[in-house]
């Protein structure tokens, strides 16, 4: 039989069995954007569509190309989310959080969507980390930032990693940088790729991220921004390298990187691995200056990155890096006849406020088949309930590593259970 209805291209089911792997990343996550005192923000699925429009930028790839928009009943056109950055500034605008405390920093865990080729690593709905430092101009929290995503990343074992710096100018010294970058370019615009013809004329920046080896031999000699920065942009850039050395975390600089959303000012980064072949990123992000004024607020200066957790599960896998997971019951209690499986099934309630994890059968099954679901569920402990054992008032407990058997007065039955599973 065919099933009519199948997951849509791009997206995939998260089996209970591949939720150990997202726990683990999500709980170390947390452990370390608490440590570095960043707080959670969660916004819609969907926004107004302008808000990604004018923040991320009308000649990007994801607003031309990518996004999930849709028109409401009353004819208003949102979309899907396809990145966390401009919601979050959203966010900080919308509900004064600048008035609230000067210095925000926020984490998200949240699903993007973004209508492109899937391939290795890279879905239609996909999940990204990510943190936003906003209110500083300070190269100390372009560092914070880096930091906690190479923190992480060493954390989980990752070691080759390398983290790739640039610096993409602000709104007085990158228009001057375009302008050459054009004429430096114009000799040989016939033979860039059609893509790269078009942003000739809208982004000429993106044209130096070009993945096609055409398009990168032609721009290889071309001069690099640093030649460019304005006498602020290059105080700032230096200073986060100062601080990078300082804290001892290598990079390279790469005149290449430019990112590609429109927003990002001064510093830009990317973390790199080659566990995935030609989508070697696994984290990036940089300064964004000026996209809390581009969607209508007051200028508000910040920085974050965002990453993609699919991508780190593949690369985690790929170096073998996740613990091993054990799933496992407490308790597995078995019950032979009505009367005992309205004990087991009240026992069992007890048991799970007091933080045990219990199974009972919900089929009448056999006393053997029940035996082999506990030790297909892994049980650390098991008990046989009918009615000689209810008549008695003595339940066996029994040990499934050793099959160690003892028995327990039904009154202190769960009390003993507890102790010996050793929670409270």
């Amino acid at each position: 039989m065919t099933l009519q209805f199948q997951t849509p291209r791009g997206t995939k089911d998260i089996l209970p069995g591949e939720m150990p792997k997202w726990h683990y990343l999500e709980h170390v996550l947390r452990d370390i954007f608490t440590k570095y005192n960043f707080r959670e923000i969660r916004t819609p699925v969907f926004e107004d569509t302008d808000l990604f429009a004018r923040g991320i930028g009308g000649t990007t790839d994801i607003v031309q190309k990518e996004m999930y928009t849709f028109l409401d009943k009353g004819g208003k056109s949102y979309t899907l989310r396809p990145e966390m950055t401009a919601p979050v500034v959203r966010a900080y605008l919308q509900h004064h959080l600048g008035q609230t405390k000067a210095l925000q920093k926020m984490y998200y865990i949240a699903p993007m969507f973004r209508q492109e080729r899937p391939q290795a690593g890279r879905f239609r709905q996909f999940h990204q980390y990510g943190v936003e430092i906003m209110g500083t101009q300070a190269p100390l929290a372009d560092v914070e930032i880096i930091t906690v995503g190479v923190e992480f990343l060493r954390r989980l074992g990752l070691k080759d990693i390398h983290l790739k710096l640039n610096s993409v100018g602000c709104l007085v010294c990158r228009p001057v940088y375009k302008l050459e970058l054009q004429n430096q370019l114009r000799p040989v615009l016939e033979q860039l790729c059609g893509d790269c013809r078009n942003r000739f004329h809208t982004n000429p920046l993106r044209i130096l991220d070009c993945k096609k080896e055409n398009c990168r031999a032609l721009t290889e000699e071309v001069d690099p921004i640093d030649n460019y920065l304005c006498d602020e942009c290059k105080s700032h850039f230096g200073e986060v390298k100062a601080l990078l050395t300082e804290v001892k975390i290598p990079f390279e600089p790469d005149k290449r990187l430019v990112r590609g959303l429109d927003y990002y000012t001064k510093t830009a980064f990317e973390i790199i691995t080659d566990q995935l072949g030609s989508q070697d990123a696994i984290c990036g992000g940089g300064r964004y200056d000026m996209l809390a004024k581009e969607i209508g607020g007051d200028a508000v200066p910040g920085v974050g990155f965002a990453a993609g957790l699919e991508r780190l599960i593949t690369v985690m896998d790929k170096a073998g890096l996740f613990p091993e997971t054990d799933p496992h019951l407490d308790l597995y209690l078995i019950g032979l006849g009505d009367a005992a499986r309205s004990w087991v099934y009240r026992t069992a309630m007890q048991l799970r406020r007091n933080n045990l994890i219990c199974e009972i059968d919900y089929q009448q099954r056999s006393l053997k088949a029940q035996m082999r679901e506990a030790n297909r569920l892994n049980a650390g402990f098991t008990a046989i309930v009918g009615e000689n054992e209810l008549k008695n008032g003595s339940i066996p407990l029994k040990k499934m590593e050793t099959g160690e058997q003892s028995d327990i007065p039904i009154e202190v039955f769960a009390g003993e259970i507890i102790k010996s599973v050793g929670r409270s």
